[in-house]
């Protein structure tokens, strides 16, 4: 999501240099034999398929391919048939196994990139799942076309037999997006970070600016808490879901400028999707979230328990009924950290 006080230019460049700074501690590590390394530009690319720790990529202007390995060195790029061609040969060179088990899918938001997402991953890991970080081209696509890349990448999973997703964010809307249109019977649960599921009120305030669009793309403009807009036309996903809020524990959250409590960009309300099987707040502002070691926790936990406290039973937000509003169901509560 977009800064609680607004987006300029070199806001956006700060962000995605911090997105190229958060590697893992293997890439300076020596150039892997037959691959060179990328030099940025996540914006523009989207993973369409995926392979343990490989991925091919589509560029979303100019419709070219990329192979890359887990350390984003490139091996190939040209058509996706080239890049698929390749693939097969790195599986036979290295012998690599067909995919099996459980997976997690990371999901970042806007502007960021899937390395915003690595302090979820060995978590995870350790507790069985296979973990697939998800890049998309967040600020030059709209949230269902970022949705059509999600899909795609899902559907070269061949050999897994459950998926989960952790989201942070716009990330949440993505899969909401994929949810609405396609029938995946591997589903399993979801965990939203800080995602604006009734928009969001900074995006109200600034969408009709001129670098506002020029920052965020078609995306940021389906950020506004329209009621007929579209995050409102989204469905409730019918799979378990938990949603995590950033919250000061105030009456006036971390950002005077919106109302209510909040995580300085994204209100603890705006999170509050009925149908949610569970809910909690963290002490957290937004961008730090998928940082955030009780979120982390907590996120975790759901993915295999399908609750958030070890130490609480589940507080799912219920469905409206005949109409009714979920805005007075939650007081401002006291962050769980």
């Amino acid at each position: 999501m977009f800064s609680a006080l607004g987006w300029g230019r070199s806001s956006a460049t700060v962000l995605a240099a911090d997105s190229e700074k958060e590697e893992s501690a293997d890439e300076e590590q020596a150039r892997p034999s037959g691959g060179t390394k990328t030099m940025g530009g996540r914006q523009f690319w989207g993973d369409v398929e995926l392979f343990s720790g490989w991925r091919i990529q589509r560029h979303v202007i100019t419709g070219h391919h990329r192979l890359l390995d887990s350390r984003d060195y490139r091996y190939v790029s040209g058509t996706l048939e080239t890049c698929q061609k390749r693939l097969a040969e790195i599986r036979a060179e290295q012998m690599l196994p067909p995919m099996s088990g459980r997976a997690v899918i990371l999901l970042h938001g806007i502007i960021r990139s899937s390395k915003s997402m690595n302090r979820m991953r060995e978590p995870l890991e350790k507790a069985g799942y296979r973990v697939f970080p998800f890049d998309y081209p967040s600020t030059s696509v709209d949230i269902e076309t970022a949705s059509q890349y999600l899909a795609s990448a899902i559907k070269s999973l061949n050999g897994i037999e459950e998926i989960n997703f952790v989201t942070h964010s716009m990330g949440g809307l993505v899969v909401r997006a994929f949810l609405a249109n396609n029938e995946e019977s591997r589903v399993g649960r979801l965990v939203m970070l800080g995602v604006p599921n009734k928009g969001a009120k900074m995006a109200d305030m600034t969408h009709g600016w001129s670098i506002f669009r020029w920052t965020l793309g078609p995306a940021g403009q389906q950020l506004v808490s329209d009621e007929d807009g579209f995050i409102a036309k989204l469905p409730t996903p019918k799979n378990e879901f938990a949603v995590i809020a950033g919250s000061r524990g105030t009456l006036t959250g971390y950002n005077p400028l919106i109302p209510g409590d909040d995580d300085g960009t994204v209100t603890v309300q705006s999170t509050r999707l009925p149908g949610a099987t569970d809910f909690t707040t963290v002490k957290s502002m937004h961008t730090a979230l998928p940082m955030n070691k009780d979120a982390i926790s907590c996120t975790v936990r759901f993915i295999i328990e399908g609750r958030l406290r070890e130490d609480q039973k589940p507080r799912p937000i219920p469905l409206a009924k005949d109409g009714a509003s979920d805005e007075k169901q939650e007081q401002p509560a006291e962050p769980s950290s």
